[in-house]
């Protein structure tokens, strides 16, 4: 038996200047090819429906799928309770806009905790966010309903620019070229309104998180620097006995020795493209966010953006028509003119998010404390029960907490999980009905 890859992204390397006449030519060879590619996928024996978040990717395939299935077409999506995350209003507009079936399910805290015990049996692996729950829960309504097969937008952000870290790496490297000035840092304060941190903090703290130094703008890797530095940080949770097994591991040197040749060569933007595409996506939103919940409740997830023609074209694309200054996915929304609500068009970018650590703490929950108790995590030996007591009692007191704080959390809660259903093998103690935590004997 022998593995290898058949195939892999690769990238235009010569910059093109597009006149207004080729970047209409492209956006209309991409809705061609979009529009293709989704009529592929509506093929089943079964009705086929469509997730519909509010956002540009999810409403471009829902109005594609429109267009070709008509009024009859179903579409499905989540809402929150919590305002910071709830995108419904986009959602209703989208709907009516396209004159869609429409059907949602409300995600509460405690709907997320009571179903996160099923969501890491279904992922397999440590996760270090909620965002697959709501998906979970979202998948049931689908098949509830009637439906076994639905469209989503997965794969618009990684092939045509739409991640704020792309955005994010463009205002670093503009600020790197003067590190001094006082108003560049402010970019980034104004990138991310909704994250409080960042908005307290001065411009000598922020040219230190995200990494704006001349020896980190010459990485490969600049775009995903301040990402990985703080996910580093939290190898700080472990046992001493695992720090030491990890003493001689480099995460960043298995990657480079992973990479194709061309890498080094490619822009900036497509090394971050690149990076996103290649790992990020079949590793977590394909497969513990996408697939494995999905089909947790047999539901098979389509992905139009993922056609191998559209792959193909858009990792031809110049990144000045992908990101045209600060506008994401700036072709895209060309070609979507006319065809979806102008609020969502031109609305900001919102990544698909879902309330961590508060779920767990927002009402007492028995699973919670026994997998997170000083004992258990003494006993299974990966964590430090000291400092993961701390972080516990930082949420349960309710304390202002951190992207870091909620990805910690989630992250030892995930892992302690695994080792009780699969090296424990308690897989019959937490088993989740989507209402309420039952509690059943280990077999």
């Amino acid at each position: 038996m022998r593995t290898w890859r058949y195939w892999a992204l690769d990238y235009e390397t010569a910059p093109i200047s597009p006149t207004p006449t080729i970047e209409r030519k492209l956006s209309e060879d991409l809705l061609n090819l979009l529009l293709d590619a989704t009529r592929i996928r509506l093929r089943a024996d079964v009705p086929v429906g469509a997730y519909l978040s509010g956002g540009l990717d999810s409403t471009v395939i829902a109005a594609l799928a429109h267009a070709l299935v008509g009024d009859r077409l179903r579409t499905f999506s989540v809402s929150f309770e919590d305002s910071e995350f709830d995108e419904t209003r986009y959602q209703q507009e989208a709907s009516s806009f396209l004159h869609t079936q429409h059907a949602r399910i409300d995600c509460s805290y405690p709907a997320i905790a009571d179903c996160f015990p099923d969501v890491v049996w279904h992922a397999e692996q440590p996760i270090l966010r909620t965002a697959p729950a709501p998906l979970l829960l979202l998948a049931k309504l689908v098949r509830d309903s009637g439906f076994k097969v639905v469209l989503t937008g997965e794969g618009a952000d990684e092939l045509l620019g739409g991640y704020d870290i792309f955005k994010e790496a463009k205002i670093r490297r503009f600020w790197g070229k003067h590190l001094d000035s006082h108003w560049r840092p402010l970019l980034l304060k104004r990138l991310y309104p909704y994250m409080d941190g960042i908005q307290r903090q001065s411009p000598a703290y922020l040219q230190s998180f995200f990494q704006v130094s001349e020896e980190n703008l010459a990485s490969p890797f600049f775009s995903h620097l301040p990402r990985w530095q703080l996910t580093s940080k939290l190898k700080m949770l472990f046992s001493d006995a695992v720090r030491n097994e990890l003493l001689d591991l480099s995460a960043i040197t298995t990657l480079e020795e992973q990479l194709p040749p061309g890498f080094f060569s490619w822009t900036p933007f497509n090394q971050a493209e690149y990076l996103d595409a290649a790992y990020l996506l079949p590793g977590y939103i394909l497969s513990s966010q996408g697939d494995r919940m999905a089909m947790a409740h047999s539901v098979e997830g389509r992905h139009p953006f993922l056609d191998h023609r559209v792959v193909t074209f858009a990792s031809q694309l110049p990144a000045n028509l992908k990101m045209k200054v600060l506008d994401q996915k700036h072709i895209l929304k060309r070609a979507a003119r006319g065809m979806i609500p102008p609020s969502i068009l031109q609305r900001p970018k919102q990544p698909y998010r879902a309330p961590d650590g508060k779920s767990f703490y927002a009402f007492p929950n028995d699973y919670v404390e026994e997998m997170l108790s000083p004992k258990r995590i003494a006993q299974d030996g990966i964590f430090d029960p000291r400092p993961v007591g701390a972080l516990c009692a930082k949420f349960k007191a309710q304390r202002t907490t951190s992207v870091k704080d909620n990805m910690a959390l989630v992250g030892i809660l995930s892992t302690q999980l695994l080792l009780h259903q699969f090296i424990h093998h308690k897989t019959g103690q937490f088993l989740c009905d989507h209402n309420s935590l039952q509690t059943f004997t280990a077999s």
